[in-house]
This record gives structure tokens, C-alpha cells and sequence, in this order.
């Protein structure tokens, strides 16, 4: 009997190993072993607030299920240990009341706190309307006189097409690269106005710190403020129709005279791209008159 219950857990510790080996690696490369660390303070202090949270549950856990193992190898039956008989003891209720609720107060506090700053949108810099579409974003800098749709990049929107030949291993960063980045600038203190067009979408870039839903007829607001320069992606985080998994999110942030640079370009692309479509149209009307 013994035997057999030894080979059983033997057995079941080489299960959890092989699946462990296989899992780990896995979980590595697609980052989802823990929480992105992100590159704004607002990020950092989730990701902070998350880890000292988690090492509280860990500890408690450890002692918990610690106390509980021992005593029940301690206390078995085999070895003509006696249950004990005991009645109520208010101590010991006041003492595992009082914890629990102390350590839940440690807890909320700074959750509490966090939650209050990232609401805080006052004194932003700039103003970035989001708003959601089946199936891309639209990007509109408010009071600047910029705004585009952003989409799938045609190499990604190639390669998930059935018969299309194109292997999605090929492309670089398939299925998170847009024909248009959202740019913005560094140490600016953005606001973000988020909605949608048509049905409940989810603004979410992990390195940010924070999600938001995008509904139709209602703002949610966040903001952000990037420390450093650098592509950061992200995606639709709410389940929006059939081409959900394909409107990725990538934002650009550069120095602040690159981010000038680049909204002047805007104003100028804009206005070329209005005369080629009216150019485009005249063409096309011209030939069919002529038909």
C-alpha cells in the first residue's frame, strides 16, 4: 500500500514538473507571468501596489496553510492523538477579527489613494479623443486640428487571410502594428477622452497602468504622462464582433519638439490628402461623364 501511494507521488509531482516546463516558458515569452511594470509613475505605483498586496497574500497564505498541514500530520489519528474539546473563547474571536480587519485597512489605503490620482485629470497638457469603431480607432488632438483612423497594418491584415499564402510568422509584430501610431509627447501630462461610435470597446495599452471602456454616448476619462520615448502596444480588451482581435493599439511617444514637428505634418498631410481626394473624385466624375 504504501508502495503504491509512493509511486502515485512520484507520479504526480513529474506531472506538475512536465506541465510546469512546458507552461513556464510559454507564460515567459508572452509576459503573463505578472504584471506589466509599465513606464509612467501611475503604472509603477499599480504594479507596486499589486506586489505588496500579492507578498501579503503570500505570507498569510504560507502561514495559514502551514498551520494547517502541521496539524493535521501532527495531530493524525494513526498516531492515538485525541481531538480536543473546547468551548467559545471571546479572545480568540476579538483576535481573528481584529487581523483581518487590520490588514484589510493596510490594504485599501493606498489602493484607495491610487484610485483617486488616476482619476485626476485636471491640469493636462493635452487632450487625445478616443473613440472606438468596429473594427478600428479614431484619433482626434483636440484643439489641434488632427485627427486620422488608425488600423490594422496591411501586412498583418494580409497574412490573417485565409488562402492569402503570406505565413503570420513572417510579419514583423503580427497582428499589433497599426497604418497610423497615436503619437504623443514625453513628461506631458495627457488626457484621454475615450468613447465609441457603435458598439462597447476597451482602450488598453498594458504599459500605461490602466484600461478604460469605450460606450457609446458616454466619456470615460484617464491620463498618463510618459516618461520615456518608445513604442508601446496594446488592444481592444472588450469582446466588440468579429474582427475584435484585430485593432490593435500602438502608441508612439517622442521628445517634444519631434511631437511639434510631427502635429505641423499633420496639419499639412491633412490638407494634400483633402485635395487628392477631391482630385480623385473629379476623375472619376469626368469619366463617367465621358462615358
Amino acid at each position: 500500500m504504501r508502495k503504491m501511494t509512493a509511486r502515485r507521488g512520484l507520479g504526480l509531482a513529474g506531472l506538475i514538473v512536465g506541465l510546469m516546463s512546458v507552461v513556464s516558458p510559454a507564460a515567459a515569452d508572452l509576459g503573463l507571468i505578472n504584471m506589466t511594470r509599465g513606464v509612467t509613475e501611475s503604472s509603477r505605483q499599480i504594479y507596486d501596489l499589486h506586489m505588496t498586496i500579492f507578498l501579503i497574500t503570500v505570507v498569510i497564505g504560507v502561514l495559514v496553510f502551514g498551520a494547517m498541514f502541521y496539524s493535521i500530520y501532527r495531530h493524525r489519528k494513526s498516531r492515538g492523538v485525541k481531538p480536543a474539546k473546547f468551548h467559545h473563547s471571546t479572545a480568540v474571536e476579538i483576535v481573528w477579527t481584529v487581523i483581518p480587519l487590520g490588514i484589510l485597512v493596510a490594504m485599501a489605503v493606498p489602493a484607495t489613494q491610487t484610485l483617486i490620482e488616476l482619476d485626476d485629470t485636471s491640469d493636462a497638457e493635452m487632450t487625445v479623443k478616443v473613440t472606438g469603431y468596429q473594427w478600428f480607432w479614431g484619433y482626434e488632438y483636440m484643439d489641434e486640428d488632427v485627427q486620422f483612423l488608425s488600423r490594422l497594418d496591411v501586412d498583418s491584415d494580409r497574412a490573417r487571410q485565409l488562402g492569402s499564402g503570406v505565413q503570420p510568422a513572417s510579419v514583423d509584430n503580427y497582428l499589433q502594428n497599426v497604418d497610423k501610431r497615436l503619437v504623443v509627447p514625453v513628461d506631458t501630462k495627457i488626457r484621454f477622452q475615450i468613447t465609441a461610435a457603435d458598439v462597447i470597446h476597451s482602450w488598453w495599452v498594458p504599459d500605461l497602468g490602466w484600461k478604460k471602456d469605450a460606450i457609446p454616448g458616454f466619456v470615460n476619462e484617464a491620463w498618463t504622462r510618459i516618461d520615456e520615448p518608445g513604442i508601446y502596444r496594446g488592444r481592444c480588451a472588450e469582446l466588440c464582433g468579429r474582427d475584435h482581435g484585430f485593432m490593435p493599439i500602438v502608441v508612439e511617444a517622442v521628445e517634444k519638439d519631434e511631437f511639434e514637428e510631427w502635429l505641423a505634418g499633420q496639419r499639412g498631410g491633412d490638407a494634400a490628402a483633402a485635395t487628392a481626394s477631391s482630385n480623385e473624385q473629379s476623375e472619376v466624375s469626368d469619366q463617367l461623364a465621358s462615358r
